[in-house]
């Protein structure tokens, strides 16, 4: 598989994983309690939706397999990306404010993919 077909596929499923996680963030958060727990709310529901896509669409090869190692690594991976992404937005909401946060979580969330995208394509979906 190409580093470019891998790249656009995981830029196409996680826009879409995106839209799910933020838009729980912010309605949550606004609505319903702490940007931090809705945060990881807005995560765990995006995190199911491209762990599945893009086991069976962008990492999809001979080499690769979604199953339970495969879960069982994204699993280790996002509670580490998780925590990195809910301390950097607990952080903005703390020095700047929930608006702020919000705001600025999409910058935390390209850091969070960017080693996401590294650790899934090089670890989570292989097969041996």
């Amino acid at each position: 598989m190409t580093l470019r077909r891998h790249l656009s596929g995981y830029a196409v499923i996680g826009l879409l994983q995106w839209l799910v996680e933020y838009g729980l963030m912010l309605a949550l958060s606004e609505w319903v309690m702490p940007v931090e727990p809705a945060n990881v709310i807005g995560r765990l529901c995006g995190a199911v939706l491209g762990f599945w896509l893009n086991g069976k669409l962008t990492f999809a090869a001979d080499d690769t397999h979604v199953g339970r190692h495969a879960a069982m690594r994204f699993l280790v991976m996002w509670i580490a990306l998780t925590v990195l992404n809910t301390w950097i937005v607990a952080h903005l909401d703390d020095a700047f404010g929930l608006r702020m946060a919000q705001l600025l979580k999409p910058g935390a969330d390209l850091l969070s993919g960017g080693i996401g995208f590294l650790l899934s394509r090089h670890w989570v979906y292989n097969k041996y």
